[in-house]
């Protein structure tokens, strides 16, 4: 068992550190290796929310202290999310997540493409962003379904909009914490928890790569901020796309 945790460990800390520094991938790169191993979608989603309660907690904390947080856009953002959250975990509880799977790939993957061609063209203008509480609603539902998503979807659709890379990525990951909670405890109610090994070992990893990743993403140019994600968002919407279409 403890094989297996040490191994859990190492795939929580470097999906946090990718997480934590663009803010997005968490969720999405500890369910490629579970459904990988043969666990089931809601199995899958049901672990890693139950880890990322506490790595998101450790996540926002970091970037509370290096100030990376945006409180205004937090408050927009929490209550939609745990709405859509725990709807999205109850909706999985009965049906197959992955009949969806295709059509969010394809969403991703165009606004990965529209951010890479802003960091690279020119330099978005900073702005309020727009429609943050149904990106909020709709980041949450797709993150339950999908056991990955909420970083993807509203991070870069906040970023596409001119707001501060920085500043987005600390609140998203702050935000998620209230999202994470509320889906656990919906499949908590629904389905319960199992896997306890995988469930410890993503904990550790993720609060050990916490305060790294929050501190690369104070110290990140926007620009390579934002080419980041954009790459990112791309790779990983496109393996996800050709997989789910297999």
């Amino acid at each position: 068992m403890w094989e297996d945790i040490l191994i859990y460990v190492a795939v929580g800390f470097a999906a946090q550190m990718v997480d934590g520094a663009i803010g997005m991938a968490y969720g999405v790169t500890s369910s490629s290796v579970l459904l990988s191993l043969g666990v089931t979608p809601a199995t899958t989603s049901a672990c890693v929310h139950a880890a990322e309660t506490f790595t998101t907690a450790a996540s926002g904390i970091s970037h509370w202290r290096f100030g990376n947080i945006d409180f205004k856009l937090v408050r927009r953002l929490a209550v939609p999310g745990m709405l859509g959250g725990a709807l999205g975990a109850y909706v999985l509880s009965n049906i197959d997540g992955s009949v969806i799977k295709p059509f969010i790939s394809s969403y991703l993957l165009l606004i990965g493409i529209y951010i890479l061609f802003r960091a690279v063209r020119e330099r978005p203008a900073v702005s309020t962003p727009r429609h943050v509480g149904w990106l909020g609603l709709f980041g949450g539902f797709v993150d339950s379904v999908g056991g990955g998503g909420w970083g993807p979807i509203v991070t870069t659709s906040l970023i596409s909009q001119g707001a501060t890379p920085r500043y987005v990525i600390g609140s998203v990951n702050l935000t998620e914490f209230f999202v994470t909670m509320t889906i656990s405890a919906t499949f908590l109610l629904t389905i319960g928890l199992e896997l306890f090994p995988i469930i410890t070992g993503l904990i550790l990893g993720g609060i050990l790569a916490a305060p790294l990743a929050a501190l690369a993403a104070r110290h990140l140019p926007d620009k390579t901020m934002m080419v980041m994600v954009g790459s990112v968002i791309i790779i990983l919407s496109l393996r996800t796309l050709i997989q789910s279409l297999h």
